[in-house]
C-alpha cells in the first residue's frame, strides 16, 4: 500500500469516528419523559401550566403558575419594579422587586468574547436575549409568585471583606392568610446563589403550599456559537436512575416535559456555562420543561417542591440552590452528583476524562494553559511511541523500497496487474507489511478525538494568555501564524513519506497540507497548537526512524 493509500485510509477511519460521535451525540438527545399522570403529582394537583393569575394573585389549585410574569404576545419583555444590585467577588447580580426575578448575572471572573474589559453576562434581559431566574408559591391563598411586588430594604449590597455571605430579603405584602420573605445567599467566591422563601401562616387552618423554582429563556444559539464547531446548547436533566437526559429546544417546544424523582437536577446548558436548580437529597420533585404560549420563542424549565404542612401560626422554610457560571469539572463535581457531565464529552468520556485530568495538574504545576498542552502532547506521544514506531518504520521502509518500485512500474507500464503482483511479490521478499503503517495510527484516533473534545470543551482556556499574540486558547489565532506552522510541518511530513507512484496521488498529498491549514483558520489555537506540536514530534521521529533505516540498507548494499 502506498502513502496515498495509506493517507486516504487515515481518513476514512477518522471520517468513521467522526461520524460515530456525532451519531451517538445527535441520539443522547432526550425522548420526551412521560408526563406525571394526573393526581400523582405533588399532593394530587397537576404540575404548572403557563397559565398565569392577575398580578399580586396567587394559583388556585388545579390552576397553578409558571411563565414569565406579564410577558406581551410576540415579545421577549418582562414587566419591571425596582432594580436590586448585588455584588460579590465572583457575580453582579440584579434582581427585580416584581416577582424577585433575578434577571441579570455577571460573571467577574470570565470576559466577553469580543470584549476582554466587560465581565460576562449570563442571565440577561435585552432586546437580543431573555435568560432568567423565577421562583414562587403556590396551593394557597395570600402567596408570592413571580408577579408579586417584593418590597426591599436597600437598592445595593455589597459583599463585604469581612464577610462569607450576604443576604437579601424581600418581603411580599402581608396578607390575612400568610406572610412570605424571599431571601436570596451569596457566598464568597461561589456561582451559588440560594433563593429560599420563609412562609408564615397566617390563617386559622393548617396550609400545604409548593414551591416553584424556574429559568425562563429564548431558545436562541448562545452567542459566539460557531456553526463549524457546533456545540449544545438546551435543556439537561439528571436523575440517578435515568442518568443524564438532553432535551433540545425543538423538543420542549413540541412536548411538555415532566418527571417526578427524590434526586437529580435540571439545567440549561451553552458552550462553557450553565445554569441549573440544584435540589437537597431526598427531598421530592417535579421537573418540567414546557414552551410558553404567547411569547417569541421562550421555554421554561424548572422544579416544583413541596414546603410541607404549615400550622397555622406556625412558619416554615424552603430552599434551592441555583448554580449560574462556568463548567468548572472540579467545582461542579462537589456541587451535586453528575453536574460535571454537562461537560459533554460524548462517548469517548472514558478517555476525555482521564486526559482533563493529567492537562489540569500539569497546569498547577506550570501556570500556563499553553504549556500544558504541549507537555500533555509530549507525554501522549510517549505513551504511544511504540506504535508510532512500528507505523513510521513501515512508512520509512516504503520509502526506501521507492526506486524498486519506481522501477516495477517502468517495466509494466499500464499493466496493472502484472505491476500489482510484482508489487505482492517485492513485500514478500523485504517483509514489509503495507498495513504496518495504517494500524498503529488507527488505534490511536480515539484519544486524539477525546483530546479534541478536551481541548474544545474546557472553560479553563477560555481567554486563557499562552505567549506573545495568542491570548485565547479557545479562539482562533487572529494572525493565522499556527495554522500556517502546522501546515507546513505536514509539507515536511509529506517529504519523509514515500512519494505515491501515481503523478497524481503525488500532486494530492502536496495540496493535502495546503487545505488542512485554511480548515485550521477557523478552530481554537489551543487544538491548533496540539497538532502542531504533535506533528513537529512525529517529524522529529520519523526522520530518525527513515535515517536508520537507509543507512542499514547502506551499510548491507541494499537499493
Amino acid at each position: 500500500m502506498d502513502s496515498y493509500r495509506l493517507f486516504v485510509g487515515l481518513v476514512f477511519a477518522v471520517s468513521v469516528f467522526l461520524l460515530v460521535d456525532a451519531w451517538v451525540r445527535d441520539h443522547q438527545q432526550a425522548k420526551p419523559a412521560p408526563a406525571t399522570p394526573a393526581g400523582q403529582a405533588l399532593r394530587g394537583t397537576p404540575v404548572p401550566t403557563i397559565e398565569t393569575p392577575a398580578a399580586g394573585q396567587s394559583g388556585e389549585p388545579g390552576k397553578p403558575i409558571t411563565g414569565p410574569a406579564a410577558v406581551p404576545a410576540g415579545s421577549a419583555a418582562l414587566a419591571s419594579g425596582q432594580r436590586i444590585q448585588v455584588k460579590t467577588d465572583y457575580l453582579v447580580a440584579e434582581i427585580d422587586t416584581l416577582g424577585g426575578d433575578l434577571r441579570r448575572v455577571e460573571l467577574l471572573q470570565h470576559k466577553e468574547r469580543g470584549d476582554k474589559e466587560k465581565s460576562f453576562v449570563l442571565l440577561q434581559e435585552s432586546p437580543a436575549r431573555l435568560y432568567v431566574a423565577q421562583s414562587g408559591l403556590f396551593h394557597g391563598e395570600g402567596l408570592a409568585d413571580h408577579k408579586t411586588l417584593f418590597s426591599v430594604e436597600n437598592a445595593s449590597y455589597e459583599l463585604g471583606a469581612d464577610q462569607e455571605a450576604l443576604v437579601v430579603r424581600l418581603e411580599a405584602p402581608e396578607t390575612a392568610s400568610a406572610r412570605v420573605v424571599k431571601t436570596y445567599t451569596f457566598h464568597r467566591s461561589s456561582y451559588v446563589v440560594d433563593v429560599g422563601f420563609e412562609v408564615t401562616n397566617l390563617g386559622d387552618a393548617p396550609s400545604q403550599p409548593d414551591a416553584y423554582y424556574q429559568l425562563v429563556r429564548d431558545s436562541n444559539p448562545a452567542e459566539g456559537d460557531s456553526k463549524l464547531v457546533p456545540t449544545y446548547t438546551g435543556a439537561e436533566l439528571y436523575t440517578e436512575k435515568d442518568k443524564l437526559k438532553k432535551v433540545a429546544f425543538s423538543d420542549i417546544e413540541a412536548n411538555k416535559v415532566e418527571k417526578t424523582a427524590t434526586d437529580g437536577w435540571i439545567a440549561f446548558v451553552q458552550h462553557y456555562f450553565l445554569t441549573a436548580w440544584l435540589v437537597e437529597p431526598g427531598r421530592t420533585r417535579v421537573f418540567f420543561l414546557e414552551p410558553l404560549a404567547n411569547t417569541n420563542g421562550l421555554v421554561a424549565g424548572g422544579v416544583i417542591t413541596p414546603v410541607g404542612t404549615i400550622e397555622p401560626k406556625q412558619t416554615a422554610k424552603v430552599e434551592l440552590k441555583l448554580y449560574t457560571g462556568p463548567q468548572e469539572q472540579e467545582r461542579l463535581k462537589a456541587l451535586a452528583p453528575g453536574l460535571e457531565l454537562t461537560v459533554d464529552y460524548g462517548w469517548l468520556r472514558v478517555l476525555a476524562v482521564p486526559l482533563f485530568w493529567v492537562l489540569n495538574h500539569i497546569h498547577e504545576l506550570v501556570r500556563n494553559w499553553g504549556v500544558a498542552i504541549i507537555l500533555l502532547t509530549v507525554l501522549i506521544k510517549l505513551a504511544f511511541y511504540p506504535l508510532s514506531a512500528a507505523s513510521y518504520k513501515s512508512m520509512a521502509r516504503m520509502k526506501v523500497l521507492a526506486p524498486k518500485l519506481q522501477r516495477l512500474k517502468e517495466r509494466y507500464g499500464d499493466d496493472r496487474q502484472k505491476m500489482h503482483q510484482a508489487m505482492i511479490e517485492l513485500y514478500k521478499t523485504e517483509k514489509i507489511n503495507p498495513l504496518g503503517g495504517c494500524l498503529p495510527i488507527v488505534v490511536q484516533i480515539p484519544v486524539f478525538i477525546a483530546l479534541y473534545w478536551v481541548l474544545l470543551l474546557s472553560v479553563e482556556l477560555r481567554h486563557a494568555h499562552f505567549m506573545f499574540w495568542i491570548n485565547d486558547l479557545s479562539a482562533p489565532d487572529p494572525y493565522f501564524i499556527l495554522p500556517v506552522l502546522m501546515g507546513a510541518t505536514m509539507f515536511i511530513q509529506t517529504w519523509l513519506n514515500p512519494t505515491p507512484p501515481d503523478p497524481m496521488q503525488a500532486k494530492l498529498m502536496k495540496i493535502m497540507p495546503v487545505a488542512f491549514s485554511v480548515f485550521f483558520f477557523f478552530f481554537a489555537s489551543g487544538l491548533v497548537l496540539y497538532w502542531l506540536v504533535n506533528n513537529i514530534l512525529s517529524i522529529g521521529q520519523q526522520w530518525q526512524i527513515t535515517r536508520a533505516l537507509e543507512r542499514s540498507k547502506a551499510a548491507h548494499g541494499g537499493t
